[in-house]
């Protein structure tokens, strides 16, 4: 378990403008909070270390890349297989993230396709592989609200 790193108001201000815009120079990061360049710099390799900043990465628009939206698969699998299981399901180029999670499904996975047809066989392909005796799953109509910033609350009391 990583331990809670300690920021200030300077780091909190770089994460929120890195979160803004992923290539965001360290100069428009400096002109907003009036430090140098290879201040910012500096402070973002210094998030980078901590791990704080795991990495930057484009979010990309599945619809315009011709996949339908994403299907949310919830697995209730048999924990003595579970470390061959999620090894397996990793290795699938349709799941794009997949989560242990409590509760009656202890698996979920973000599954993308680019067809419904494609959908059903996929995931009719899963509940036969070892380990998973049952499947649940959600199909996304529309995106409502996705963001990976901080809680504006956390943001404010620090800032």
């Amino acid at each position: 378990m990583s331990s809670v790193v300690s920021l200030d108001k300077v780091d909190h201000k770089v994460i929120q403008k890195l979160l803004e815009d992923g290539r965001a120079s360290f100069s428009s990061i400096a002109k907003e909070t009036k430090l140098t360049d290879v201040a910012i710099k500096k402070r973002v390799e210094s998030l980078i270390r901590k791990g704080v900043i795991s990495s930057v990465s484009a979010n990309l628009n599945y619809k315009v890349l011709g996949y339908e939206n994403p299907i949310f698969v919830q697995m209730r699998t048999d924990m003595s297989k579970h470390k061959d299981l999620v090894k397996k399901l990793q290795s699938f180029d349709y799941i794009l993230e997949l989560y242990q999670v409590l509760g009656e499904y202890n698996l979920i996975a973000k599954v993308v396709v680019p067809s419904l047809e494609l959908a059903e066989r996929f995931i009719n392909d899963l509940g036969l592989i070892d380990g998973i005796s049952d499947i649940k799953t959600q199909l996304v109509l529309s995106e409502l609200k996705k963001t990976s910033a901080l809680p504006t609350q956390s943001l404010q009391k620090k800032l």
